[in-house]
């Protein structure tokens, strides 16, 4: 006589003996309900007992930063994000193969102009890479991609061209530093990136499942694992905004390389998002026009919450590395233009 309780009750009816785990919820969901339960007790006693005593400037200001950073960067990410999964299930592998050259060389520079044609910010662009690295992009040039999309894009430059009324030469400069830097990051890491530095989140559709469910599952998935690392970013960025005396700026504004690599290091701390910053930058009266270059080709590059995206999404080793080669070719490249055309 076999052994009943060990029968799929629910696919054989006819078993008159369900097993002893039938009906009973997974230990993840049982716990579930009392962790959320805990949440928002939590956060209704915070808001009762801690409130009234968190109304100092400074605090005030942290909370201002950071929920500006979150919302301003919610919808890119979002738009990113399920750009990405459409990438992921409904374009097949082989329409980048037609797209883009097939040596890697020659497709860093294509991904760069590609840039061109997709408005977003750089929280968008991370999840974008991702996606079409997983569908047989070269790595190299879903990067450049990446650095290029917020930097060159219509919706930056015009709000550039608004910020600099009558300094043509600000949107030329910025576009064509953000487009060399974008392209000798690519090249770079091409020549000189390792696969194990890089870590590739696998995607692809299951058998049998279908292309709009695999959407569904792709955004879910990178939208609760991206949206984790925002936050981290956006709390790294208010509380540095606080921390730095704007009295230290003013100091160096007057010291030519100095005051360049002081806003460029600003442009990280800020993380403002590229359709905002030269707004940001043509208010920093005191510095340079290469200065302001400088602050607007790192911001859409190099900046905290990228940092966090990056870093969450391909890997640790892959930040450590990757990060301060743009943040330097940015600078470089920054000073180089400025120097040139402004």
């Amino acid at each position: 006589m076999s052994d009943r309780s060990s029968l799929d009750w629910a696919a054989e009816p006819d078993s008159p003996v369900p097993p002893p785990t039938w009906g009973r919820r997974a230990p993840e969901a049982q716990v579930l309900p009392w962790v959320f339960a805990a949440l928002v007790g939590f956060l209704v006693l915070g808001n009762v007992l801690l409130a009234p005593y968190l109304t100092a400037p400074a605090l005030r200001t942290w909370s201002t930063i950071f929920v500006a950073i979150c919302v301003q960067a919610l919808p890119f990410l979002v738009f990113g994000v399920a750009l990405s999964a459409a990438i992921t299930a409904f374009v097949p592998a082989s329409v980048w193969n037609r797209l883009l050259p097939a040596k890697p060389y020659a497709a860093v520079p294509v991904a760069g102009a590609a840039g061109m044609v997709l408005p977003g910010c750089e929280c968008a662009s991370v999840p974008v890479a991702s996606g079409l690295m997983s569908r047989g992009v070269a790595p190299s040039a879903a990067l450049t991609f990446l650095l290029a999309s917020p930097a060159i894009n219509p919706v930056v430059l015009v709000a550039t061209a608004v910020a600099f009324p009558g300094e043509p030469l600000m949107v030329v400069a910025r576009f064509a530093a953000s487009l060399v830097v974008a392209v000798l990051a690519g090249w770079a890491w091409q020549a000189f990136g390792r696969r194990e530095w890089l870590r590739v989140p696998p995607r692809h559709v299951p058998p049998g499942q279908s292309r709009h469910a695999a959407f569904v599952s792709a955004m879910r998935h990178d939208l609760l694992h991206a949206g984790g690392f925002l936050v981290v970013g956006g709390l790294a960025a208010a509380t540095l905004s606080v921390v730095v005396p704007r009295s230290w700026l003013s100091a160096v504004a007057g010291v030519p390389w100095l005051s360049v690599l002081v806003l460029a290091l600003l442009a990280v701390v800020l993380s403002i998002c590229s359709e905002a910053d030269a707004f940001v930058a043509a208010s920093l009266t005191a510095f340079s026009p290469t200065a302001k270059l400088a602050f607007l080709v790192v911001g859409p590059m190099v900046d905290l919450k990228l940092i966090a995206l990056q870093a969450g999404t391909f890997g640790r080793a892959f930040a450590l590395r990757f990060v301060p080669l743009t943040f330097t070719l940015a600078v470089a490249v920054s000073a180089l233009v400025g120097w040139a055309l402004l």
